[in-house]
């Protein structure tokens, strides 16, 4: 994690946007309109996918892949106009909502500008056309780094952004592209605009490891961590996504998260997530709404920031074609009460000053945030188990944070919930014997 990174970004919340699908309009003023809503939720940041034109050659599907960028410098203007972004920034910042970006700095469209005013800034073949390093990526063409001058105009292009009043960049496939590139980046980015928050799309390791065996750049979660202030949760979502099948034992799970504490900074900061524009949504591979509800509590309430991609609160089932107009079916949206609940929790004392604990105390999940001056216990059915479980708390009638219930526990027994409960631990409780229990899981 970069030196300067601040702690409270743990606890940040994230809101993705896809412009294209975010509403019937698929531009600039369909998501403005939306915004006191989102803010509403108790979302720090909203995240746009890229706002950029997209590139005509070889594009995927009738629209092209907002990640085929052909500049760097303007808007798509299927989105909208340049004044209509910068009423979106406004908007946002009236109503205390950040705006982060993405960044694409991998690669670019066939027929981008940069193609044609700077072919040495590409990876070429032998007959000197450029080439993706990535077959499957064919609607688009590779930079190569290192070079001095693509990244003078790179990072030239970041602080145009800034100046326009952009808060933060998410940045695609960062892992692809040098550490030291992003160190010089954030340097200076700094220097204009302290404080914007740089979040590392890293890959899965398997991506890594195929990289490497490749000779092409690809650097690990803790080598991003220099200039990053969080990155991606991909290095454990092969086991997540497969535990959330039921393919895989939550135990598995639990210990690579412990894993992380152990081989990264010690303050480093992952992204939490249940879905994104690039996986499944969660009801699509769960099936399930109240094990949904019960991953969603288990990812927001982990230690880390949380991301919830649009649609989400809608129990959206499909995920928008990033080749296609497809409008997100909004639905009254039945999940936005849980998700505005848990961002709330997400700022409460104990996780802000807090340290997590995870305990499989089977049949269920418990985490546990133990703070100075009081603590929290979710409960929490990723596997849809029934009957009671124990619980390491006096006995009485507790209050689950989420819905308001009354939760009794007898004989330091309580019945499992059918997807989590969060109870808040009174200080005067005996926490030693609960603490220790949650650290030998």
């Amino acid at each position: 994690m970069a030196s300067d990174t601040p702690s409270t970004l743990r606890n940040l919340i994230i809101y993705s946007i896809y412009v294209r699908a975010h509403s019937p309009e698929g531009n600039f003023k369909g998501v403005t309109r939306d915004l006191e809503r989102i803010k509403s939720m108790g979302v720090d940041f909203i995240w746009l996918m890229p706002i950029h034109p997209i590139g005509k050659i070889n594009k995927k599907g009738s629209l092209g892949c907002p990640y085929s960028i052909s500049d760097y410098r303007s808007v798509n203007p299927e989105y909208g106009n340049l004044d209509e972004f910068l009423e979106l920034i406004q908007k946002s910042h009236a109503i205390g909502l950040k705006v982060m970006i993405d960044v694409v700095y991998n690669h670019t469209a066939h027929d981008s500008l940069l193609v044609h005013e700077h072919p040495d800034f590409f990876h070429q073949d032998q007959e000197g056309n450029p080439v993706t390093t990535v077959p499957d990526w064919s609607d688009v063409i590779d930079l190569r780094h290192p070079n001095p001058d693509l990244s003078r105009y790179l990072i030239d292009s970041l602080k145009y952004w800034v100046s326009l009043g952009i808060d933060g960049f998410r940045c695609d496939v960062a892992s692809l592209i040098p550490a030291e590139f992003w160190q010089q980046a954030r340097e200076e980015i700094a220097n204009i605009k302290p404080g914007v928050v740089w979040l590392a799309e890293s890959v899965h390791t398997g991506f890594i490891e195929y990289r490497r065996k490749h000779n092409l750049t690809a650097i690990s979660d803790s080598e991003i961590y220099s200039a990053f202030d969080l990155t991606y949760d991909y290095d454990v979502w092969p086991i997540l996504h497969a535990t959330m099948r039921g393919a895989s034992p939550v135990r598995f799970m639990l210990e690579l998260y412990r894993l992380q504490h152990a081989i990264y900074p010690h303050n480093f900061i992952k992204l939490h997530f249940v879905e994104n524009h690039d996986q499944q949504r969660v009801l699509d591979v769960v099936k399930n709404p109240e094990l949904a509800k019960a991953w969603m509590v288990f990812q927001c309430m982990n230690d880390g920031a949380w991301l919830i991609y649009a649609g989400q609160e809608a129990n959206e089932v499909h995920r928008p074609s990033l080749f296609e107009k497809e409008p997100i079916c909004w639905n009254r949206y039945p999940t936005q009460g849980l998700l505005t609940r848990l961002n709330q929790l997400k700022k409460h004392s104990a996780v802000v000053e807090g340290h997590l604990y995870y305990r499989e105390a089977s049949p269920v999940v418990q985490i546990a945030w133990i703070g100075k001056a009081t603590q929290l216990l979710a409960i929490i059915n990723l596997e849809q188990n029934r009957g009671m479980v124990t619980v390491d708390l006096p006995d009485g009638s507790y209050i689950d944070l989420i819905s308001g219930a009354t939760i009794p526990i007898r004989d330091r027994e309580t019945a499992i919930p059918s997807s989590a409960i969060i109870l808040e631990v009174p200080p005067s409780s005996n926490t030693t014997q609960f603490h220790s229990q949650l650290l030998d899981g």
